[in-house]
């Protein structure tokens, strides 16, 4: 028997954290490749340090990577690219500059092995780009109906870079979040540890950067989360003046746990930023959030975890497994024979398809989440739609 009383913990990390920079410049570069092929084939890794941006990976598209060798012009695209990304992030320290960092790009083009086993044939179609396994989450806790902990964690440091952006010279790019929450009846009811660790301009004091966060988490979390026994950690290592690359290195893909569930699901191992939707372990694991998140928006559980498996080169699902965590109001077997048909048989074509994910919309997903977010007009999150309700409604 599952306990319900009990303390949860989720952590988050800025924009401006050394893997986040990397996550937003390595999906800085696939939103740019599909713009110019919506087919594109990206894999993109993206080291970052003292003042350094190093690209590697493998790609393939039309007007990207053509007759063994970049397009003319795509080159000059690229740097330009990663430069912009540092700089709307807000990096313009000694360390870490989007005008003087160096830059090297070690992209080269898609193994042919690989292509044969993804691309679509006349007798065949497109195969998963590699084998492994995708999990999706959903709970009610929350309105955008997602764990707690991580949620309030997002969302502090998504308060303090909206007062970086908008002139709060005090503050400087990188950042960390941590939240602790006790649970009764399984339910948020009160935090009882807030941590919080920003990088600041010269000269503050622990004192100083704890007057600007302490107002920012009162903000963000429900009246009566924090009570006189909450224990707060602002900046415990009293001064946090050099941070980002320069004062860590950055490597995309380092941060999934805080990029899915803070914790409170399973992940499947493979990291989102960087790749196109053609490779499961992005497109899948958002088809996986998808339905989740629309069984539990449908009301036919409290709690919904779905996992989808596959191989490579190969279309179809090797298993779909639904745990309803004791709260469902319908049978998870008949979820797991009735779900992949609602998004076109789960192959990865068919997610990509019906998500409408070959679009230039993952740069904005690198930071703060990529699930419990609104969906965008022009497709981004649209992973986050509950547009399937009415029909799960049916099933029960």
């Amino acid at each position: 028997m599952s306990r319900t009383s009990f303390h949860f913990t989720s952590e988050s990390v800025s924009e401006g954290h050394p893997d986040k920079v990397s996550d937003r410049i390595s999906d800085t570069i696939v939103d740019l490749f599909l713009s110019r092929d919506p087919e594109a084939r990206v894999a993109c890794e993206t080291l970052t340090t003292t003042n350094r941006v190093v690209l590697a990976g493998e790609i393939r598209g039309k007007g990207i990577w053509e007759n063994g060798g970049w397009a003319p012009g795509i080159e000059a695209e690229i740097e330009a690219a990663v430069r912009d990304a540092v700089r709307d992030i807000g990096y313009e320290q000694d360390g870490f500059h989007w005008e003087t960092l160096e830059f090297s790009n070690y992209l080269h083009g898609q193994s042919a092995d690989i292509a044969v086993g993804v691309d679509a044939t006349d007798t065949k179609d497109e195969g998963a780009g590699d084998q492994g396994i995708m999990f999706g989450y959903a709970s009610n806790e929350t309105p955008e109906l997602m764990p707690a902990t991580l949620a309030y964690s997002h969302r502090i440091l998504r308060r303090l870079s909206e007062l970086r952006h908008g002139g709060e010279k005090r503050l400087e790019p990188d950042a960390k979040s941590q939240v602790t929450l006790f649970y009764e009846d399984g339910l948020p009811v009160r935090a009882t540890s807030i941590v919080v660790s920003t990088q600041h301009a010269r000269g503050l004091s622990q004192g100083d950067v704890g007057a600007l966060v302490k107002p920012v988490v009162e903000e963000v979390l429900p009246k009566g989360f924090i009570t006189n026994e909450t224990v707060w950690h602002i900046n415990p290592t009293g001064v946090f003046e050099i941070g980002g690359p320069d004062g860590d290195s950055g490597l995309t893909g380092r941060k999934i746990i805080v990029d899915t569930y803070g914790g409170a699901a399973p992940h499947g191992g493979g990291a989102f930023s960087g790749k196109d939707p053609t490779k499961v372990d992005r497109s899948a694991a958002y088809a996986c959030r998808y339905l989740a998140k629309n069984v539990v928006a449908a009301g036919l559980a409290d709690r919904c975890t779905i996992q989808l498996s596959y191989a490579i080169g190969v279309a179809e699902p090797q298993s779909v497994h639904v745990d309803l965590h004791g709260t469902g109001k319908i049978s998870e077997e008949v979820l797991e024979r009735e779900l992949p048909a609602l998004i076109g048989g789960a192959t990865p074509r068919a997610i990509r398809r019906h998500l409408g994910l070959n679009k230039p919309i993952y740069a904005r997903t690198a930071a703060y989440g990529h699930f419990g977010r609104e969906p965008d007009a022009d497709g981004g999150f649209s992973w986050e739609k509950t547009d399937l309700v009415d029909r799960l409604k049916a099933l029960a």
